[in-house]
């Protein structure tokens, strides 16, 4: 191995023990309450040695959500599709109920922590997230195409009623608002059975959601599946 190569290895571990602490830390303590010498101290570094990887503490942040959401997707896309387009739909909900569960400290971070900084259009890792709701909403377009949805249905509207419905079981289990005799998981799976026969039996939405936000295109080029942390 030659010494750039050594030197890239090595400020690539220094970088992920940082968001490892990072993440850790601002899951325990709160976004909030995590500052860049907190974060220095958990991996024995001085602060200057973080200014040297991340300009501050929202970098650090938005370095894990993207990281969090490259793993939801390859989630996803690991996750097998099979059945009619409405039993997709079911198991990509699903999937991303597991993810709450498999990468808590992700989720936690990604969609419910309230003092994280908010997304913006300037983050790069937009595209991502714009991409899988554009998969989400794809999806549920195929199964109004095939019939199963009624077709006046705004698949835009029913991705967003999906996606509140599957963070409400996730963060009841999450914050401990279950008692230890309540399936978590079927919990899950009846909110997300009861808004499906909802819109299939042509239950109307009338949220309205931001069109500008969904690029069509972009799940085609999504990133890379994120290193495990």
């Amino acid at each position: 191995m030659g010494i750039k190569e050594r030197h890239d290895r090595e400020r690539h571990a220094v970088r992920q023990s940082i968001l490892d602490a990072a993440r850790e830390l601002f899951v325990t303590e709160g976004y909030r309450n995590v500052s860049i010498r907190k974060i220095a101290e958990r991996i024995e570094y001085s602060p200057a040695a973080i200014y040297s990887y991340f300009a501050g503490k929202d970098e650090i942040y938005f370095s894990l959500a993207e990281d969090g959401f490259r793993l939801l997707h390859a989630t996803l896309l690991a996750t097998p599709s099979s059945g009619s387009p409405l039993e997709q739909v079911r198991g990509d909900w699903l999937t991303f109920y597991r993810f709450s569960r498999e990468q808590s400290a992700y989720f936690e971070l990604m969609f419910v922590d309230r003092s994280v900084p908010q997304i913006t259009e300037g983050w790069q890792g937009l595209e991502l997230v714009t991409a899988l709701m554009g998969d989400a909403t794809a999806r549920l377009q195929a199964a109004i195409d095939a019939g199963e949805l009624p077709a006046d249905l705004n698949p835009l509207a029913a991705m967003h009623v999906l996606w509140a419905a599957l963070t409400g079981p996730s963060v009841l289990a999450l914050c401990d608002r279950l008692s230890p005799d309540e399936d978590r998981d079927l919990l899950a799976r009846d909110v997300l059975d009861a808004v499906l026969a909802g819109l299939k039996a042509g239950s109307g939405t009338t949220f309205v959601p931001d069109e500008c936000r969904i690029d069509p295109d972009a799940a085609a080029s999504a990133g890379e599946s994120p290193d495990e942390a």
